[in-house]
C-alpha cells in the first residue's frame, strides 16, 4: 500500500500541473509566464515538501500519520473547484501584469498541495527504513516508483484523459484516489520508532 501511494502521488503531481495550466487560461492564457509560474510554484512546493517530509519523519512516522497527510491535499482537489474560479477571477481583476497575476494564482491553487504531496516520499522512505542494511534499495525503489508514477501521470492526462474528461472532474478525481489512499493506510499499523540516543538516557 506504501509504494501504491508513492506511485500515486508521483502521477497525480504531474497530472495536477497539466491540468493547473487549463485552470489559468481562462484568465491568465496559456503563455510562457503562465507555464514558468506553473513549474516554478510546482517545484518550490515539491521542494519545501521533501524538506518538511524529512523532518516530520524522524519524529515516529507511521502509516496513520502519512494518510492523514495525504487527507490534507485530497480534500484540497476535491473542493477545488468551489474555490478555484472565484480566486482566478479576483485575481485577475487586480491586473498585476502578464507576469505577477499568474504567478500569484498559480501560488495561491497549486502551493499548498504539492507542498502536502512533496512530504510523501521522504516520509515513506523513513517509514520504510527500519534495516539500515536495505535503506539504499528502499530509497532507490521508491524514488523510481514515484518518477515512473509522474511519466503514467503527464502521458494519460495529456494523452486521453484531458480529452475525454472536464479538467474539475479529473482534479476531484484526484482528490478521490488521495483520500481513497488515504484510509486504507489510516488503519494500517505499520510504524517505525526513532531510537532514543544515548545523550537522552
Amino acid at each position: 500500500m506504501i509504494y501504491l501511494a508513492v506511485f500515486f502521488c508521483g502521477a497525480i503531481v504531474m497530472s495536477f500541473e497539466i491540468l493547473g495550466s487549463r485552470v489559468l487560461a481562462p484568465n491568465f492564457g496559456s503563455s510562457v509566464f503562465v507555464w514558468g509560474s506553473l513549474i516554478s510554484v510546482f517545484l518550490a512546493g515539491l521542494s519545501a515538501g521533501y524538506y518538511l517530509g524529512g523532518r516530520i519523519a524522524d519524529i515516529n512516522p507511521s502509516a496513520r500519520k502519512l494518510s492523514l497527510m495525504l487527507l490534507v491535499p485530497g480534500i484540497l482537489l476535491l473542493t477545488f473547484p468551489a474555490y478555484s474560479g472565484p480566486l482566478s477571477d479576483w485575481i485577475f481583476m487586480k491586473d498585476l501584469g502578464v507576469r505577477l497575476s499568474p504567478l500569484i494564482a498559480a501560488t495561491i491553487l497549486f502551493l499548498l498541495p504539492s507542498i502536502f504531496l512533496g512530504i510523501v516520499s521522504p516520509y515513506t522512505a523513513k517509514l520504510m527504513i527500519c534495516s539500515v542494511h536495505t535503506s539504499g534499495k528502499t530509497i532507490g525503489t521508491l524514488y523510481a516508483l514515484s518518477t515512473f508514477g509522474s511519466i503514467i501521470g503527464t502521458l494519460i492526462t495529456s494523452f486521453y484523459l484531458i480529452t475525454i474528461a472536464g479538467v474539475h472532474m479529473l482534479i476531484m478525481g484526484q482528490g478521490v484516489l488521495l483520500v481513497a489512499i488515504a484510509l486504507p493506510l489510516y488503519f494500517m499499523n505499520l510504524q517505525c520508532a526513532t531510537p532514543v540516543s544515548s545523550s537522552s538516557k
